[in-house]
């Protein structure tokens, strides 16, 4: 016995990580109660860490209790409500119509969570999924290949577009300009969305445009259709770039100021009873789901807190990565891929493995050095994050659908790899070149 506890004791903490979430996929598989699945996994992780009971309490209240927590909640819940509201005053039909009309229904199912995909909105993908349920009138794709649509093309942008405060922190950490940074990361949206369409896409029948099923409104044109989503992504350009001192109160907040002046215009442009509007503010559904994100929040900071002994979780991890011999590559590969994997989000994975990344590469790196490794890093913690269990748009996703997460999960393997095997490609040929 004393043999066993030890053992479990001594066991890495790289494999205590991902123990922990695949704790969580399995319960999830037999309770289907996701919440109560990432608490245990999180008692999981902080116990087997070391923290005592009162200093989980203690960790779970600050990061719970957080400014920027409640910025984020708030963003969530806007989302949810944004979507509704969008969904009651028939905005969301006219523009499911209005693609319909002009594509075939597969290009359709990745256009539009594409295009919401453009709005660094965290959550985002629930935003999208009513519109891909909706594209799907006859209901005869599986939802699982729905959730996994969605939430693929959902972020095939953030691998460089610069609102996305990840790759702006990654801008930071690198030292790279703007413009190098999307210029050297934008092939990885090119392998991102060939192997969408290969492994995804492809399951789905070709099909000819579809005809519109309902008259369009006279101001049924795209531009006016996604006028909210504009206003947001404008919004939060111009606060972001002019405005920085809104941005330090909280990063959320030029996404709340823009949301609400979206739900501002929707409302005037397509006004809805006060019932409705009610209806729309106070649903079960939204509670659960912020409470969902609140808990992988809670999640996500035993990840980034520090150890009883005072050293980070990912400091220890990267050192036990040395010492196990691995490879240069393979550390500049595995500790982004597990910060993405367990953060579930890329300012996470940026912020906790870059600069260890950067650590590796010394103080003045070639520039090839760094150009490649930028590359390969950020899309290894990239496709940590997507295959994240914890990853809050993959969990909305899953949770509108109905879906499992592991069934999901395993389906992103291959696409995943994909990508992973591109930025090698590219990798290589920074090198060379």
């Amino acid at each position: 016995m004393e043999y066993i506890l030890e053992t479990i004791v001594n066991v890495p903490f790289v494999i205590r990580i991902m123990s922990s979430l695949l704790f969580i996929l399995l319960l999830n598989r037999f309770i289907r109660e996701l919440s109560v699945t990432i608490l245990a996994g999180t008692f999981l992780l902080a116990l087997w860490c070391g923290h005592s009971f009162s200093t989980i309490l203690t960790i779970a209240h600050e990061r719970l209790f957080s400014l920027d927590t409640f910025f984020l909640l708030f963003v969530i819940y806007q989302v949810i409500t944004l979507s509704s509201q969008m969904s009651e005053s028939g905005v969301m039909k006219d523009l499911v119509d209005y693609i319909k009309k002009r594509v075939s229904r597969r290009t359709g199912l990745a256009l539009i969570p594409a295009v919401i995909g453009l709005l660094p909105m965290p959550g985002g993908a629930i935003f999208s999924a009513p519109l891909v349920d909706d594209f799907d009138e006859d209901k005869s794709i599986d939802p699982h290949l729905k959730t996994k649509i969605n939430y693929w093309f959902r972020h095939i942008w953030e691998y460089w577009w610069p609102l996305y405060p990840g790759v702006i922190l990654a801008i930071d950490i690198t030292g790279l300009p703007v413009l190098s940074l999307m210029v050297l990361q934008l092939p990885l949206s090119i392998f991102s969305l060939t192997a969408g369409f290969f492994f995804l896409l492809k399951k789905i029948p070709h099909s000819s445009k579809q005809k519109l099923h309902a008259d369009l409104k006279n101001d049924g044109t795209i531009a006016v259709l996604i006028m909210p989503v504009l206003i947001i992504i404008t919004l939060y350009g111009i606060i972001h770039f002019l405005l920085p001192g809104i941005v330090q109160i909280s990063k959320y907040l030029p996404m709340i100021i823009g949301i609400c002046i979206a739900q501002a215009y929707l409302q005037f442009t397509r006004p809805l009873s006060l019932r409705k509007i009610i209806a729309i503010i106070i649903t079960r559904k939204t509670f659960m789901l912020v409470v969902l994100v609140s808990l992988i929040r809670i999640y996500g900071a035993f990840i980034e807190t520090q150890l009883p002994g005072g050293e980070l979780l990912m400091d220890r991890v990267r050192n036990e990565l040395m010492v196990f011999g691995i490879p240069g590559i393979l550390i500049v590969m595995l500790i982004p891929f597990i910060s993405g994997i367990s953060t579930g989000i890329a300012l996470g994975f940026v912020g906790a493995s870059f600069p260890v990344v950067m650590a590796i590469l010394g103080t003045a790196p070639a520039l090839s050095d760094l150009l490649s490794t930028t590359v390969l890093a950020y899309a290894s913690g990239y496709m940590g994050m997507m295959l994240s269990p914890i990853h809050v748009c993959f969990v909305v996703t899953n949770q509108y659908f109905r879906t499992s997460l592991l069934h999901n999960l395993i389906g992103l393997i291959r696409p995943a790899l994909s990508v992973i095997c591109g930025a090698l490609l590219l990798y290589g040929l920074i090198r060379v070149l």
